[in-house]
This record gives C-alpha cells, structure tokens and sequence, in this order.
C-alpha cells in the first residue's frame, strides 16, 4: 500500500492507493458501487446514490458522503468523499478514484484516496478492505 503525506492548509494529510482483483466485467463493478440498492446490499449499509455527476451522494447511513465529480461508466468514478470522524474538519473533502481495467479474470481495480487526515488514514484505508472490498467480492461470488 502507497501512503503519501502532504501538508494541506496546515492539515497534514494522507493519499492511499490500494489494488483489488474482482470476478466480474467492469462495467459490473461500476454499477456495484452506483447502484444505491446494490450499494447497499453488499455493505449492509444505506446508500444513496445516482449514477449522475454533479450529484451528492450518501453511505453507510450517513457516515460517508460527498459528490460525484467525474463518472465514466466501466471505466472510472471520481468523487469527494469526507467521513463523519471526529477529527475530520466540517469543510474538509478527500477525493476517491475508482479506475476499472478488463483482465483476463475479471476486473482489476485501482482505488485512490487523496487528502485524508492524517489521524484518521489508517481506519479508513482498513475500512475500504473490511467494509468494502471483501464484502464486494463475496457479494460478487454468489
């Protein structure tokens, strides 16, 4: 995993970039994460969202919410993310990058996350394993 710290407005901050193989065609995987029934499904948790730039989203109930910047359907989502931590400003936005290559096996994707606090880094870098990734995949395996 690639952890990168940069001073953001007297706020240091940390980038993540992590890199999971999933069983299914991108376009698939695309619509796993800006589906909010799919969404839901495989976290557990509320999820609203629309497959539209412009538009805010919300997950996990509320805890994790931003905006849809850039949406390229099998191919890429940029959004701004922030996560309701104590700790984490009220104004503050990180940004995630979801980019989806075709393999042979399915999907690889790559998952960026850029300005997270600091203190806060390493849950959410877990976090995306924990309550993301393996339950994405086992949702996938069925």
């Amino acid at each position: 995993m690639l952890y990168l710290t940069v001073n953001l407005c007297c706020m240091k901050t940390t980038d993540i970039h992590q890199t999971e193989i999933f069983y299914t065609d991108p376009v698939d995987l695309y619509k796993c994460i800006m589906d909010a029934r799919i969404h839901s499904s495989f976290t557990g948790g509320e999820a609203k969202i629309k497959d539209k730039e412009g538009e805010e989203f919300s997950t996990f109930d509320g805890y994790a919410h931003g905006k849809n910047v850039l949406l390229e359907r099998g191919k890429k989502i940029v959004q701004t993310w922030r996560a309701n931590e104590e700790g984490w400003p009220d104004d503050h936005f990180s940004e995630v990058c979801f980019v989806f290559t075709e393999i042979p096996e399915g999907t690889r994707m790559d998952f960026y996350q850029t300005g997270i606090p600091n203190e806060h880094a390493d849950d959410i870098a877990e976090g995306w394993k924990d309550y993301y990734w393996k339950p994405l995949a086992q949702y996938l395996d069925r």
